[in-house]
């Protein structure tokens, strides 16, 4: 048994409770303590929290930081620069890339992603590189296996389409069906890419396979306007209702960005419970908008976060910014606890990528931890009773210094101990594919 003395410990209150006990027995949570001493127990100093969860991750995307900023353009040209790096990968180079990637996470505090793959190679190859990169690196992964057909509605197969998809949706259904997984360190889950990249009737289809299965759904929704615009011309429903009505939108689905949803779709999103994962940086970086939050938590919808194209990957940042782009478009301050935003980012991610008993710290659940320095000059001066709203609105991945996934550290005063030179991965393997 492992036992971790936390200076402070969030459990999940309004306020984190001081001088907290945590003890492990494999990769569970055996018991909690607060307000006792422990001179034998690891001293984890700052504020510890559960475990980070990015719900919504593209590894590959890593490789085009700092290299698609420069001059005007807008989502559908950087979609051409990403496609291209994409069809320079195969299972090697992708390994060697997502390891470093999910290093590099696990240095921000994140212990859990999920993974929304559409690089197929025909088998499950690309799949088995993601799953054992996240081992290397130490974090749990929901492999969010994307059926993506088509380049756009009503177009064939193309570009990356023909490179890396399945032939048709039944091929996509033999493939995942197909899949064993380790559950100590990996979830399965099943993802739409778009109603862009797949027909309404093969939406019906995975969204069946997914319901059979009891696993996760994922799809991106609405994240430009020309994809709601193209829905309606099509179908004369925006992409949620075509999803509605293909059976997918259940307690069960994601939608990844929901920038431009109407209305009526948060009330669908919000009247089945659905989560919806929101990637601030990369919506503002891709120039996407901002999405209606406060209107979706409103209707009943769940929010969770996530780096996706990881312009940065900061789980802090995409909290607070939930929260400070519904600032700049309503005008008001005040939409999201630091709470809220916490849970976001940690217990409704690991929900929403079907980790039901993670993210949060209990007797029982998966032991996942985080700490938080609180002495850094971002954090200086931080009161025990503000710790919460310091740590959401202010912290950033460098304050991390311990990282504990499914019990086991990997991340040790910043450092990451199954990685050695995690900024020199990262550059040799983004080398390989640009």
């Amino acid at each position: 048994m492992t036992a971790y003395w936390c200076e402070l410990a969030w459990l999940g209150g309004d306020e984190p409770e001081p001088s907290v006990l945590i003890e492990l027995d494999g990769d569970r949570i055996e018991s909690i303590t607060s307000g006792t001493a422990a001179p034998g127990a690891v001293r984890l100093e700052g504020l510890t929290i559960p475990g980070l969860v990015n719900a919504h991750s593209h590894a590959f995307h890593r490789a085009l930081r700092g290299r698609t900023e420069e001059g005007r353009g807008s989502f559908w040209t950087w979609r051409d620069q990403m496609y291209a790096v994409a069809a320079r990968l195969d299972p090697n180079s992708y390994l060697a890339l997502a390891r470093a990637v999910y290093a590099e996470m696990a240095l921000t505090g994140i212990t859990t992603v999920g993974e929304f793959h559409y690089l197929h190679d025909g088998a499950s190859t690309m799949g088995d590189a993601l799953l054992l990169a996240a081992r290397r690196a130490g974090i749990g992964i929901t492999l969010l296996d994307a059926c993506y057909l088509h380049g756009g509605i009503g177009e064939g197969r193309t570009g990356v389409q023909r490179r890396f998809g399945d032939q048709d949706v039944h091929a996509w259904v033999r493939r995942v069906s197909a899949r064993a997984l380790d559950k100590h360190h990996a979830r399965l889950g099943a993802a739409i890419h778009s109603i862009r990249a797949v027909t309404p009737e093969e939406a019906a289809t995975v969204a069946a396979w997914a319901k059979q299965n009891e696993v996760v759904l994922h799809a991106h929704v609405s994240e430009q306007p020309a994809e709601n615009e193209a829905s309606e011309a099509a179908y004369d429903r925006t992409p949620t209702a075509v999803l509605a009505e293909a059976g997918a939108v259940t307690e069960r689905f994601c939608a990844v960005h929901a920038t431009h949803v109407s209305k009526a779709d948060r009330a669908l999103l919000g009247s089945a419970r659905s989560f919806v994962c929101m990637c601030p940086t990369t919506e503002r970086d891709l120039g996407d908008g901002i999405g209606p939050a406060a209107g979706l938590t409103a209707a009943g919808a769940r929010l969770c976060v996530g780096s996706d194209s990881h312009a940065v990957i900061d789980l802090f940042e995409e909290a607070r910014g939930v929260e400070l782009d519904e600032r700049l478009r309503s005008g008001e301050r005040g939409h999201h606890s630091a709470r809220a935003l916490l849970r976001a980012a940690t217990v409704e991610g690991a929900a929403a990528l079907g980790w039901n008993d993670a993210g949060f710290l209990a007797p029982g659940a998966r032991a996942d931890l985080t700490t938080i320095r609180l002495g850094s000059a971002r954090l200086a001066g931080t009161r025990p009773a503000d710790a919460i709203a310091a740590v959401v609105f202010a912290a950033t991945a460098a304050d991390v210094s311990h990282v504990v996934a499914g019990g086991r550290p990997i991340v040790s005063d910043g450092r990451h101990l199954l990685v050695d030179d995690v900024p020199g991965a990262l550059a040799g393997a983004i080398a390989a594919v640009t």
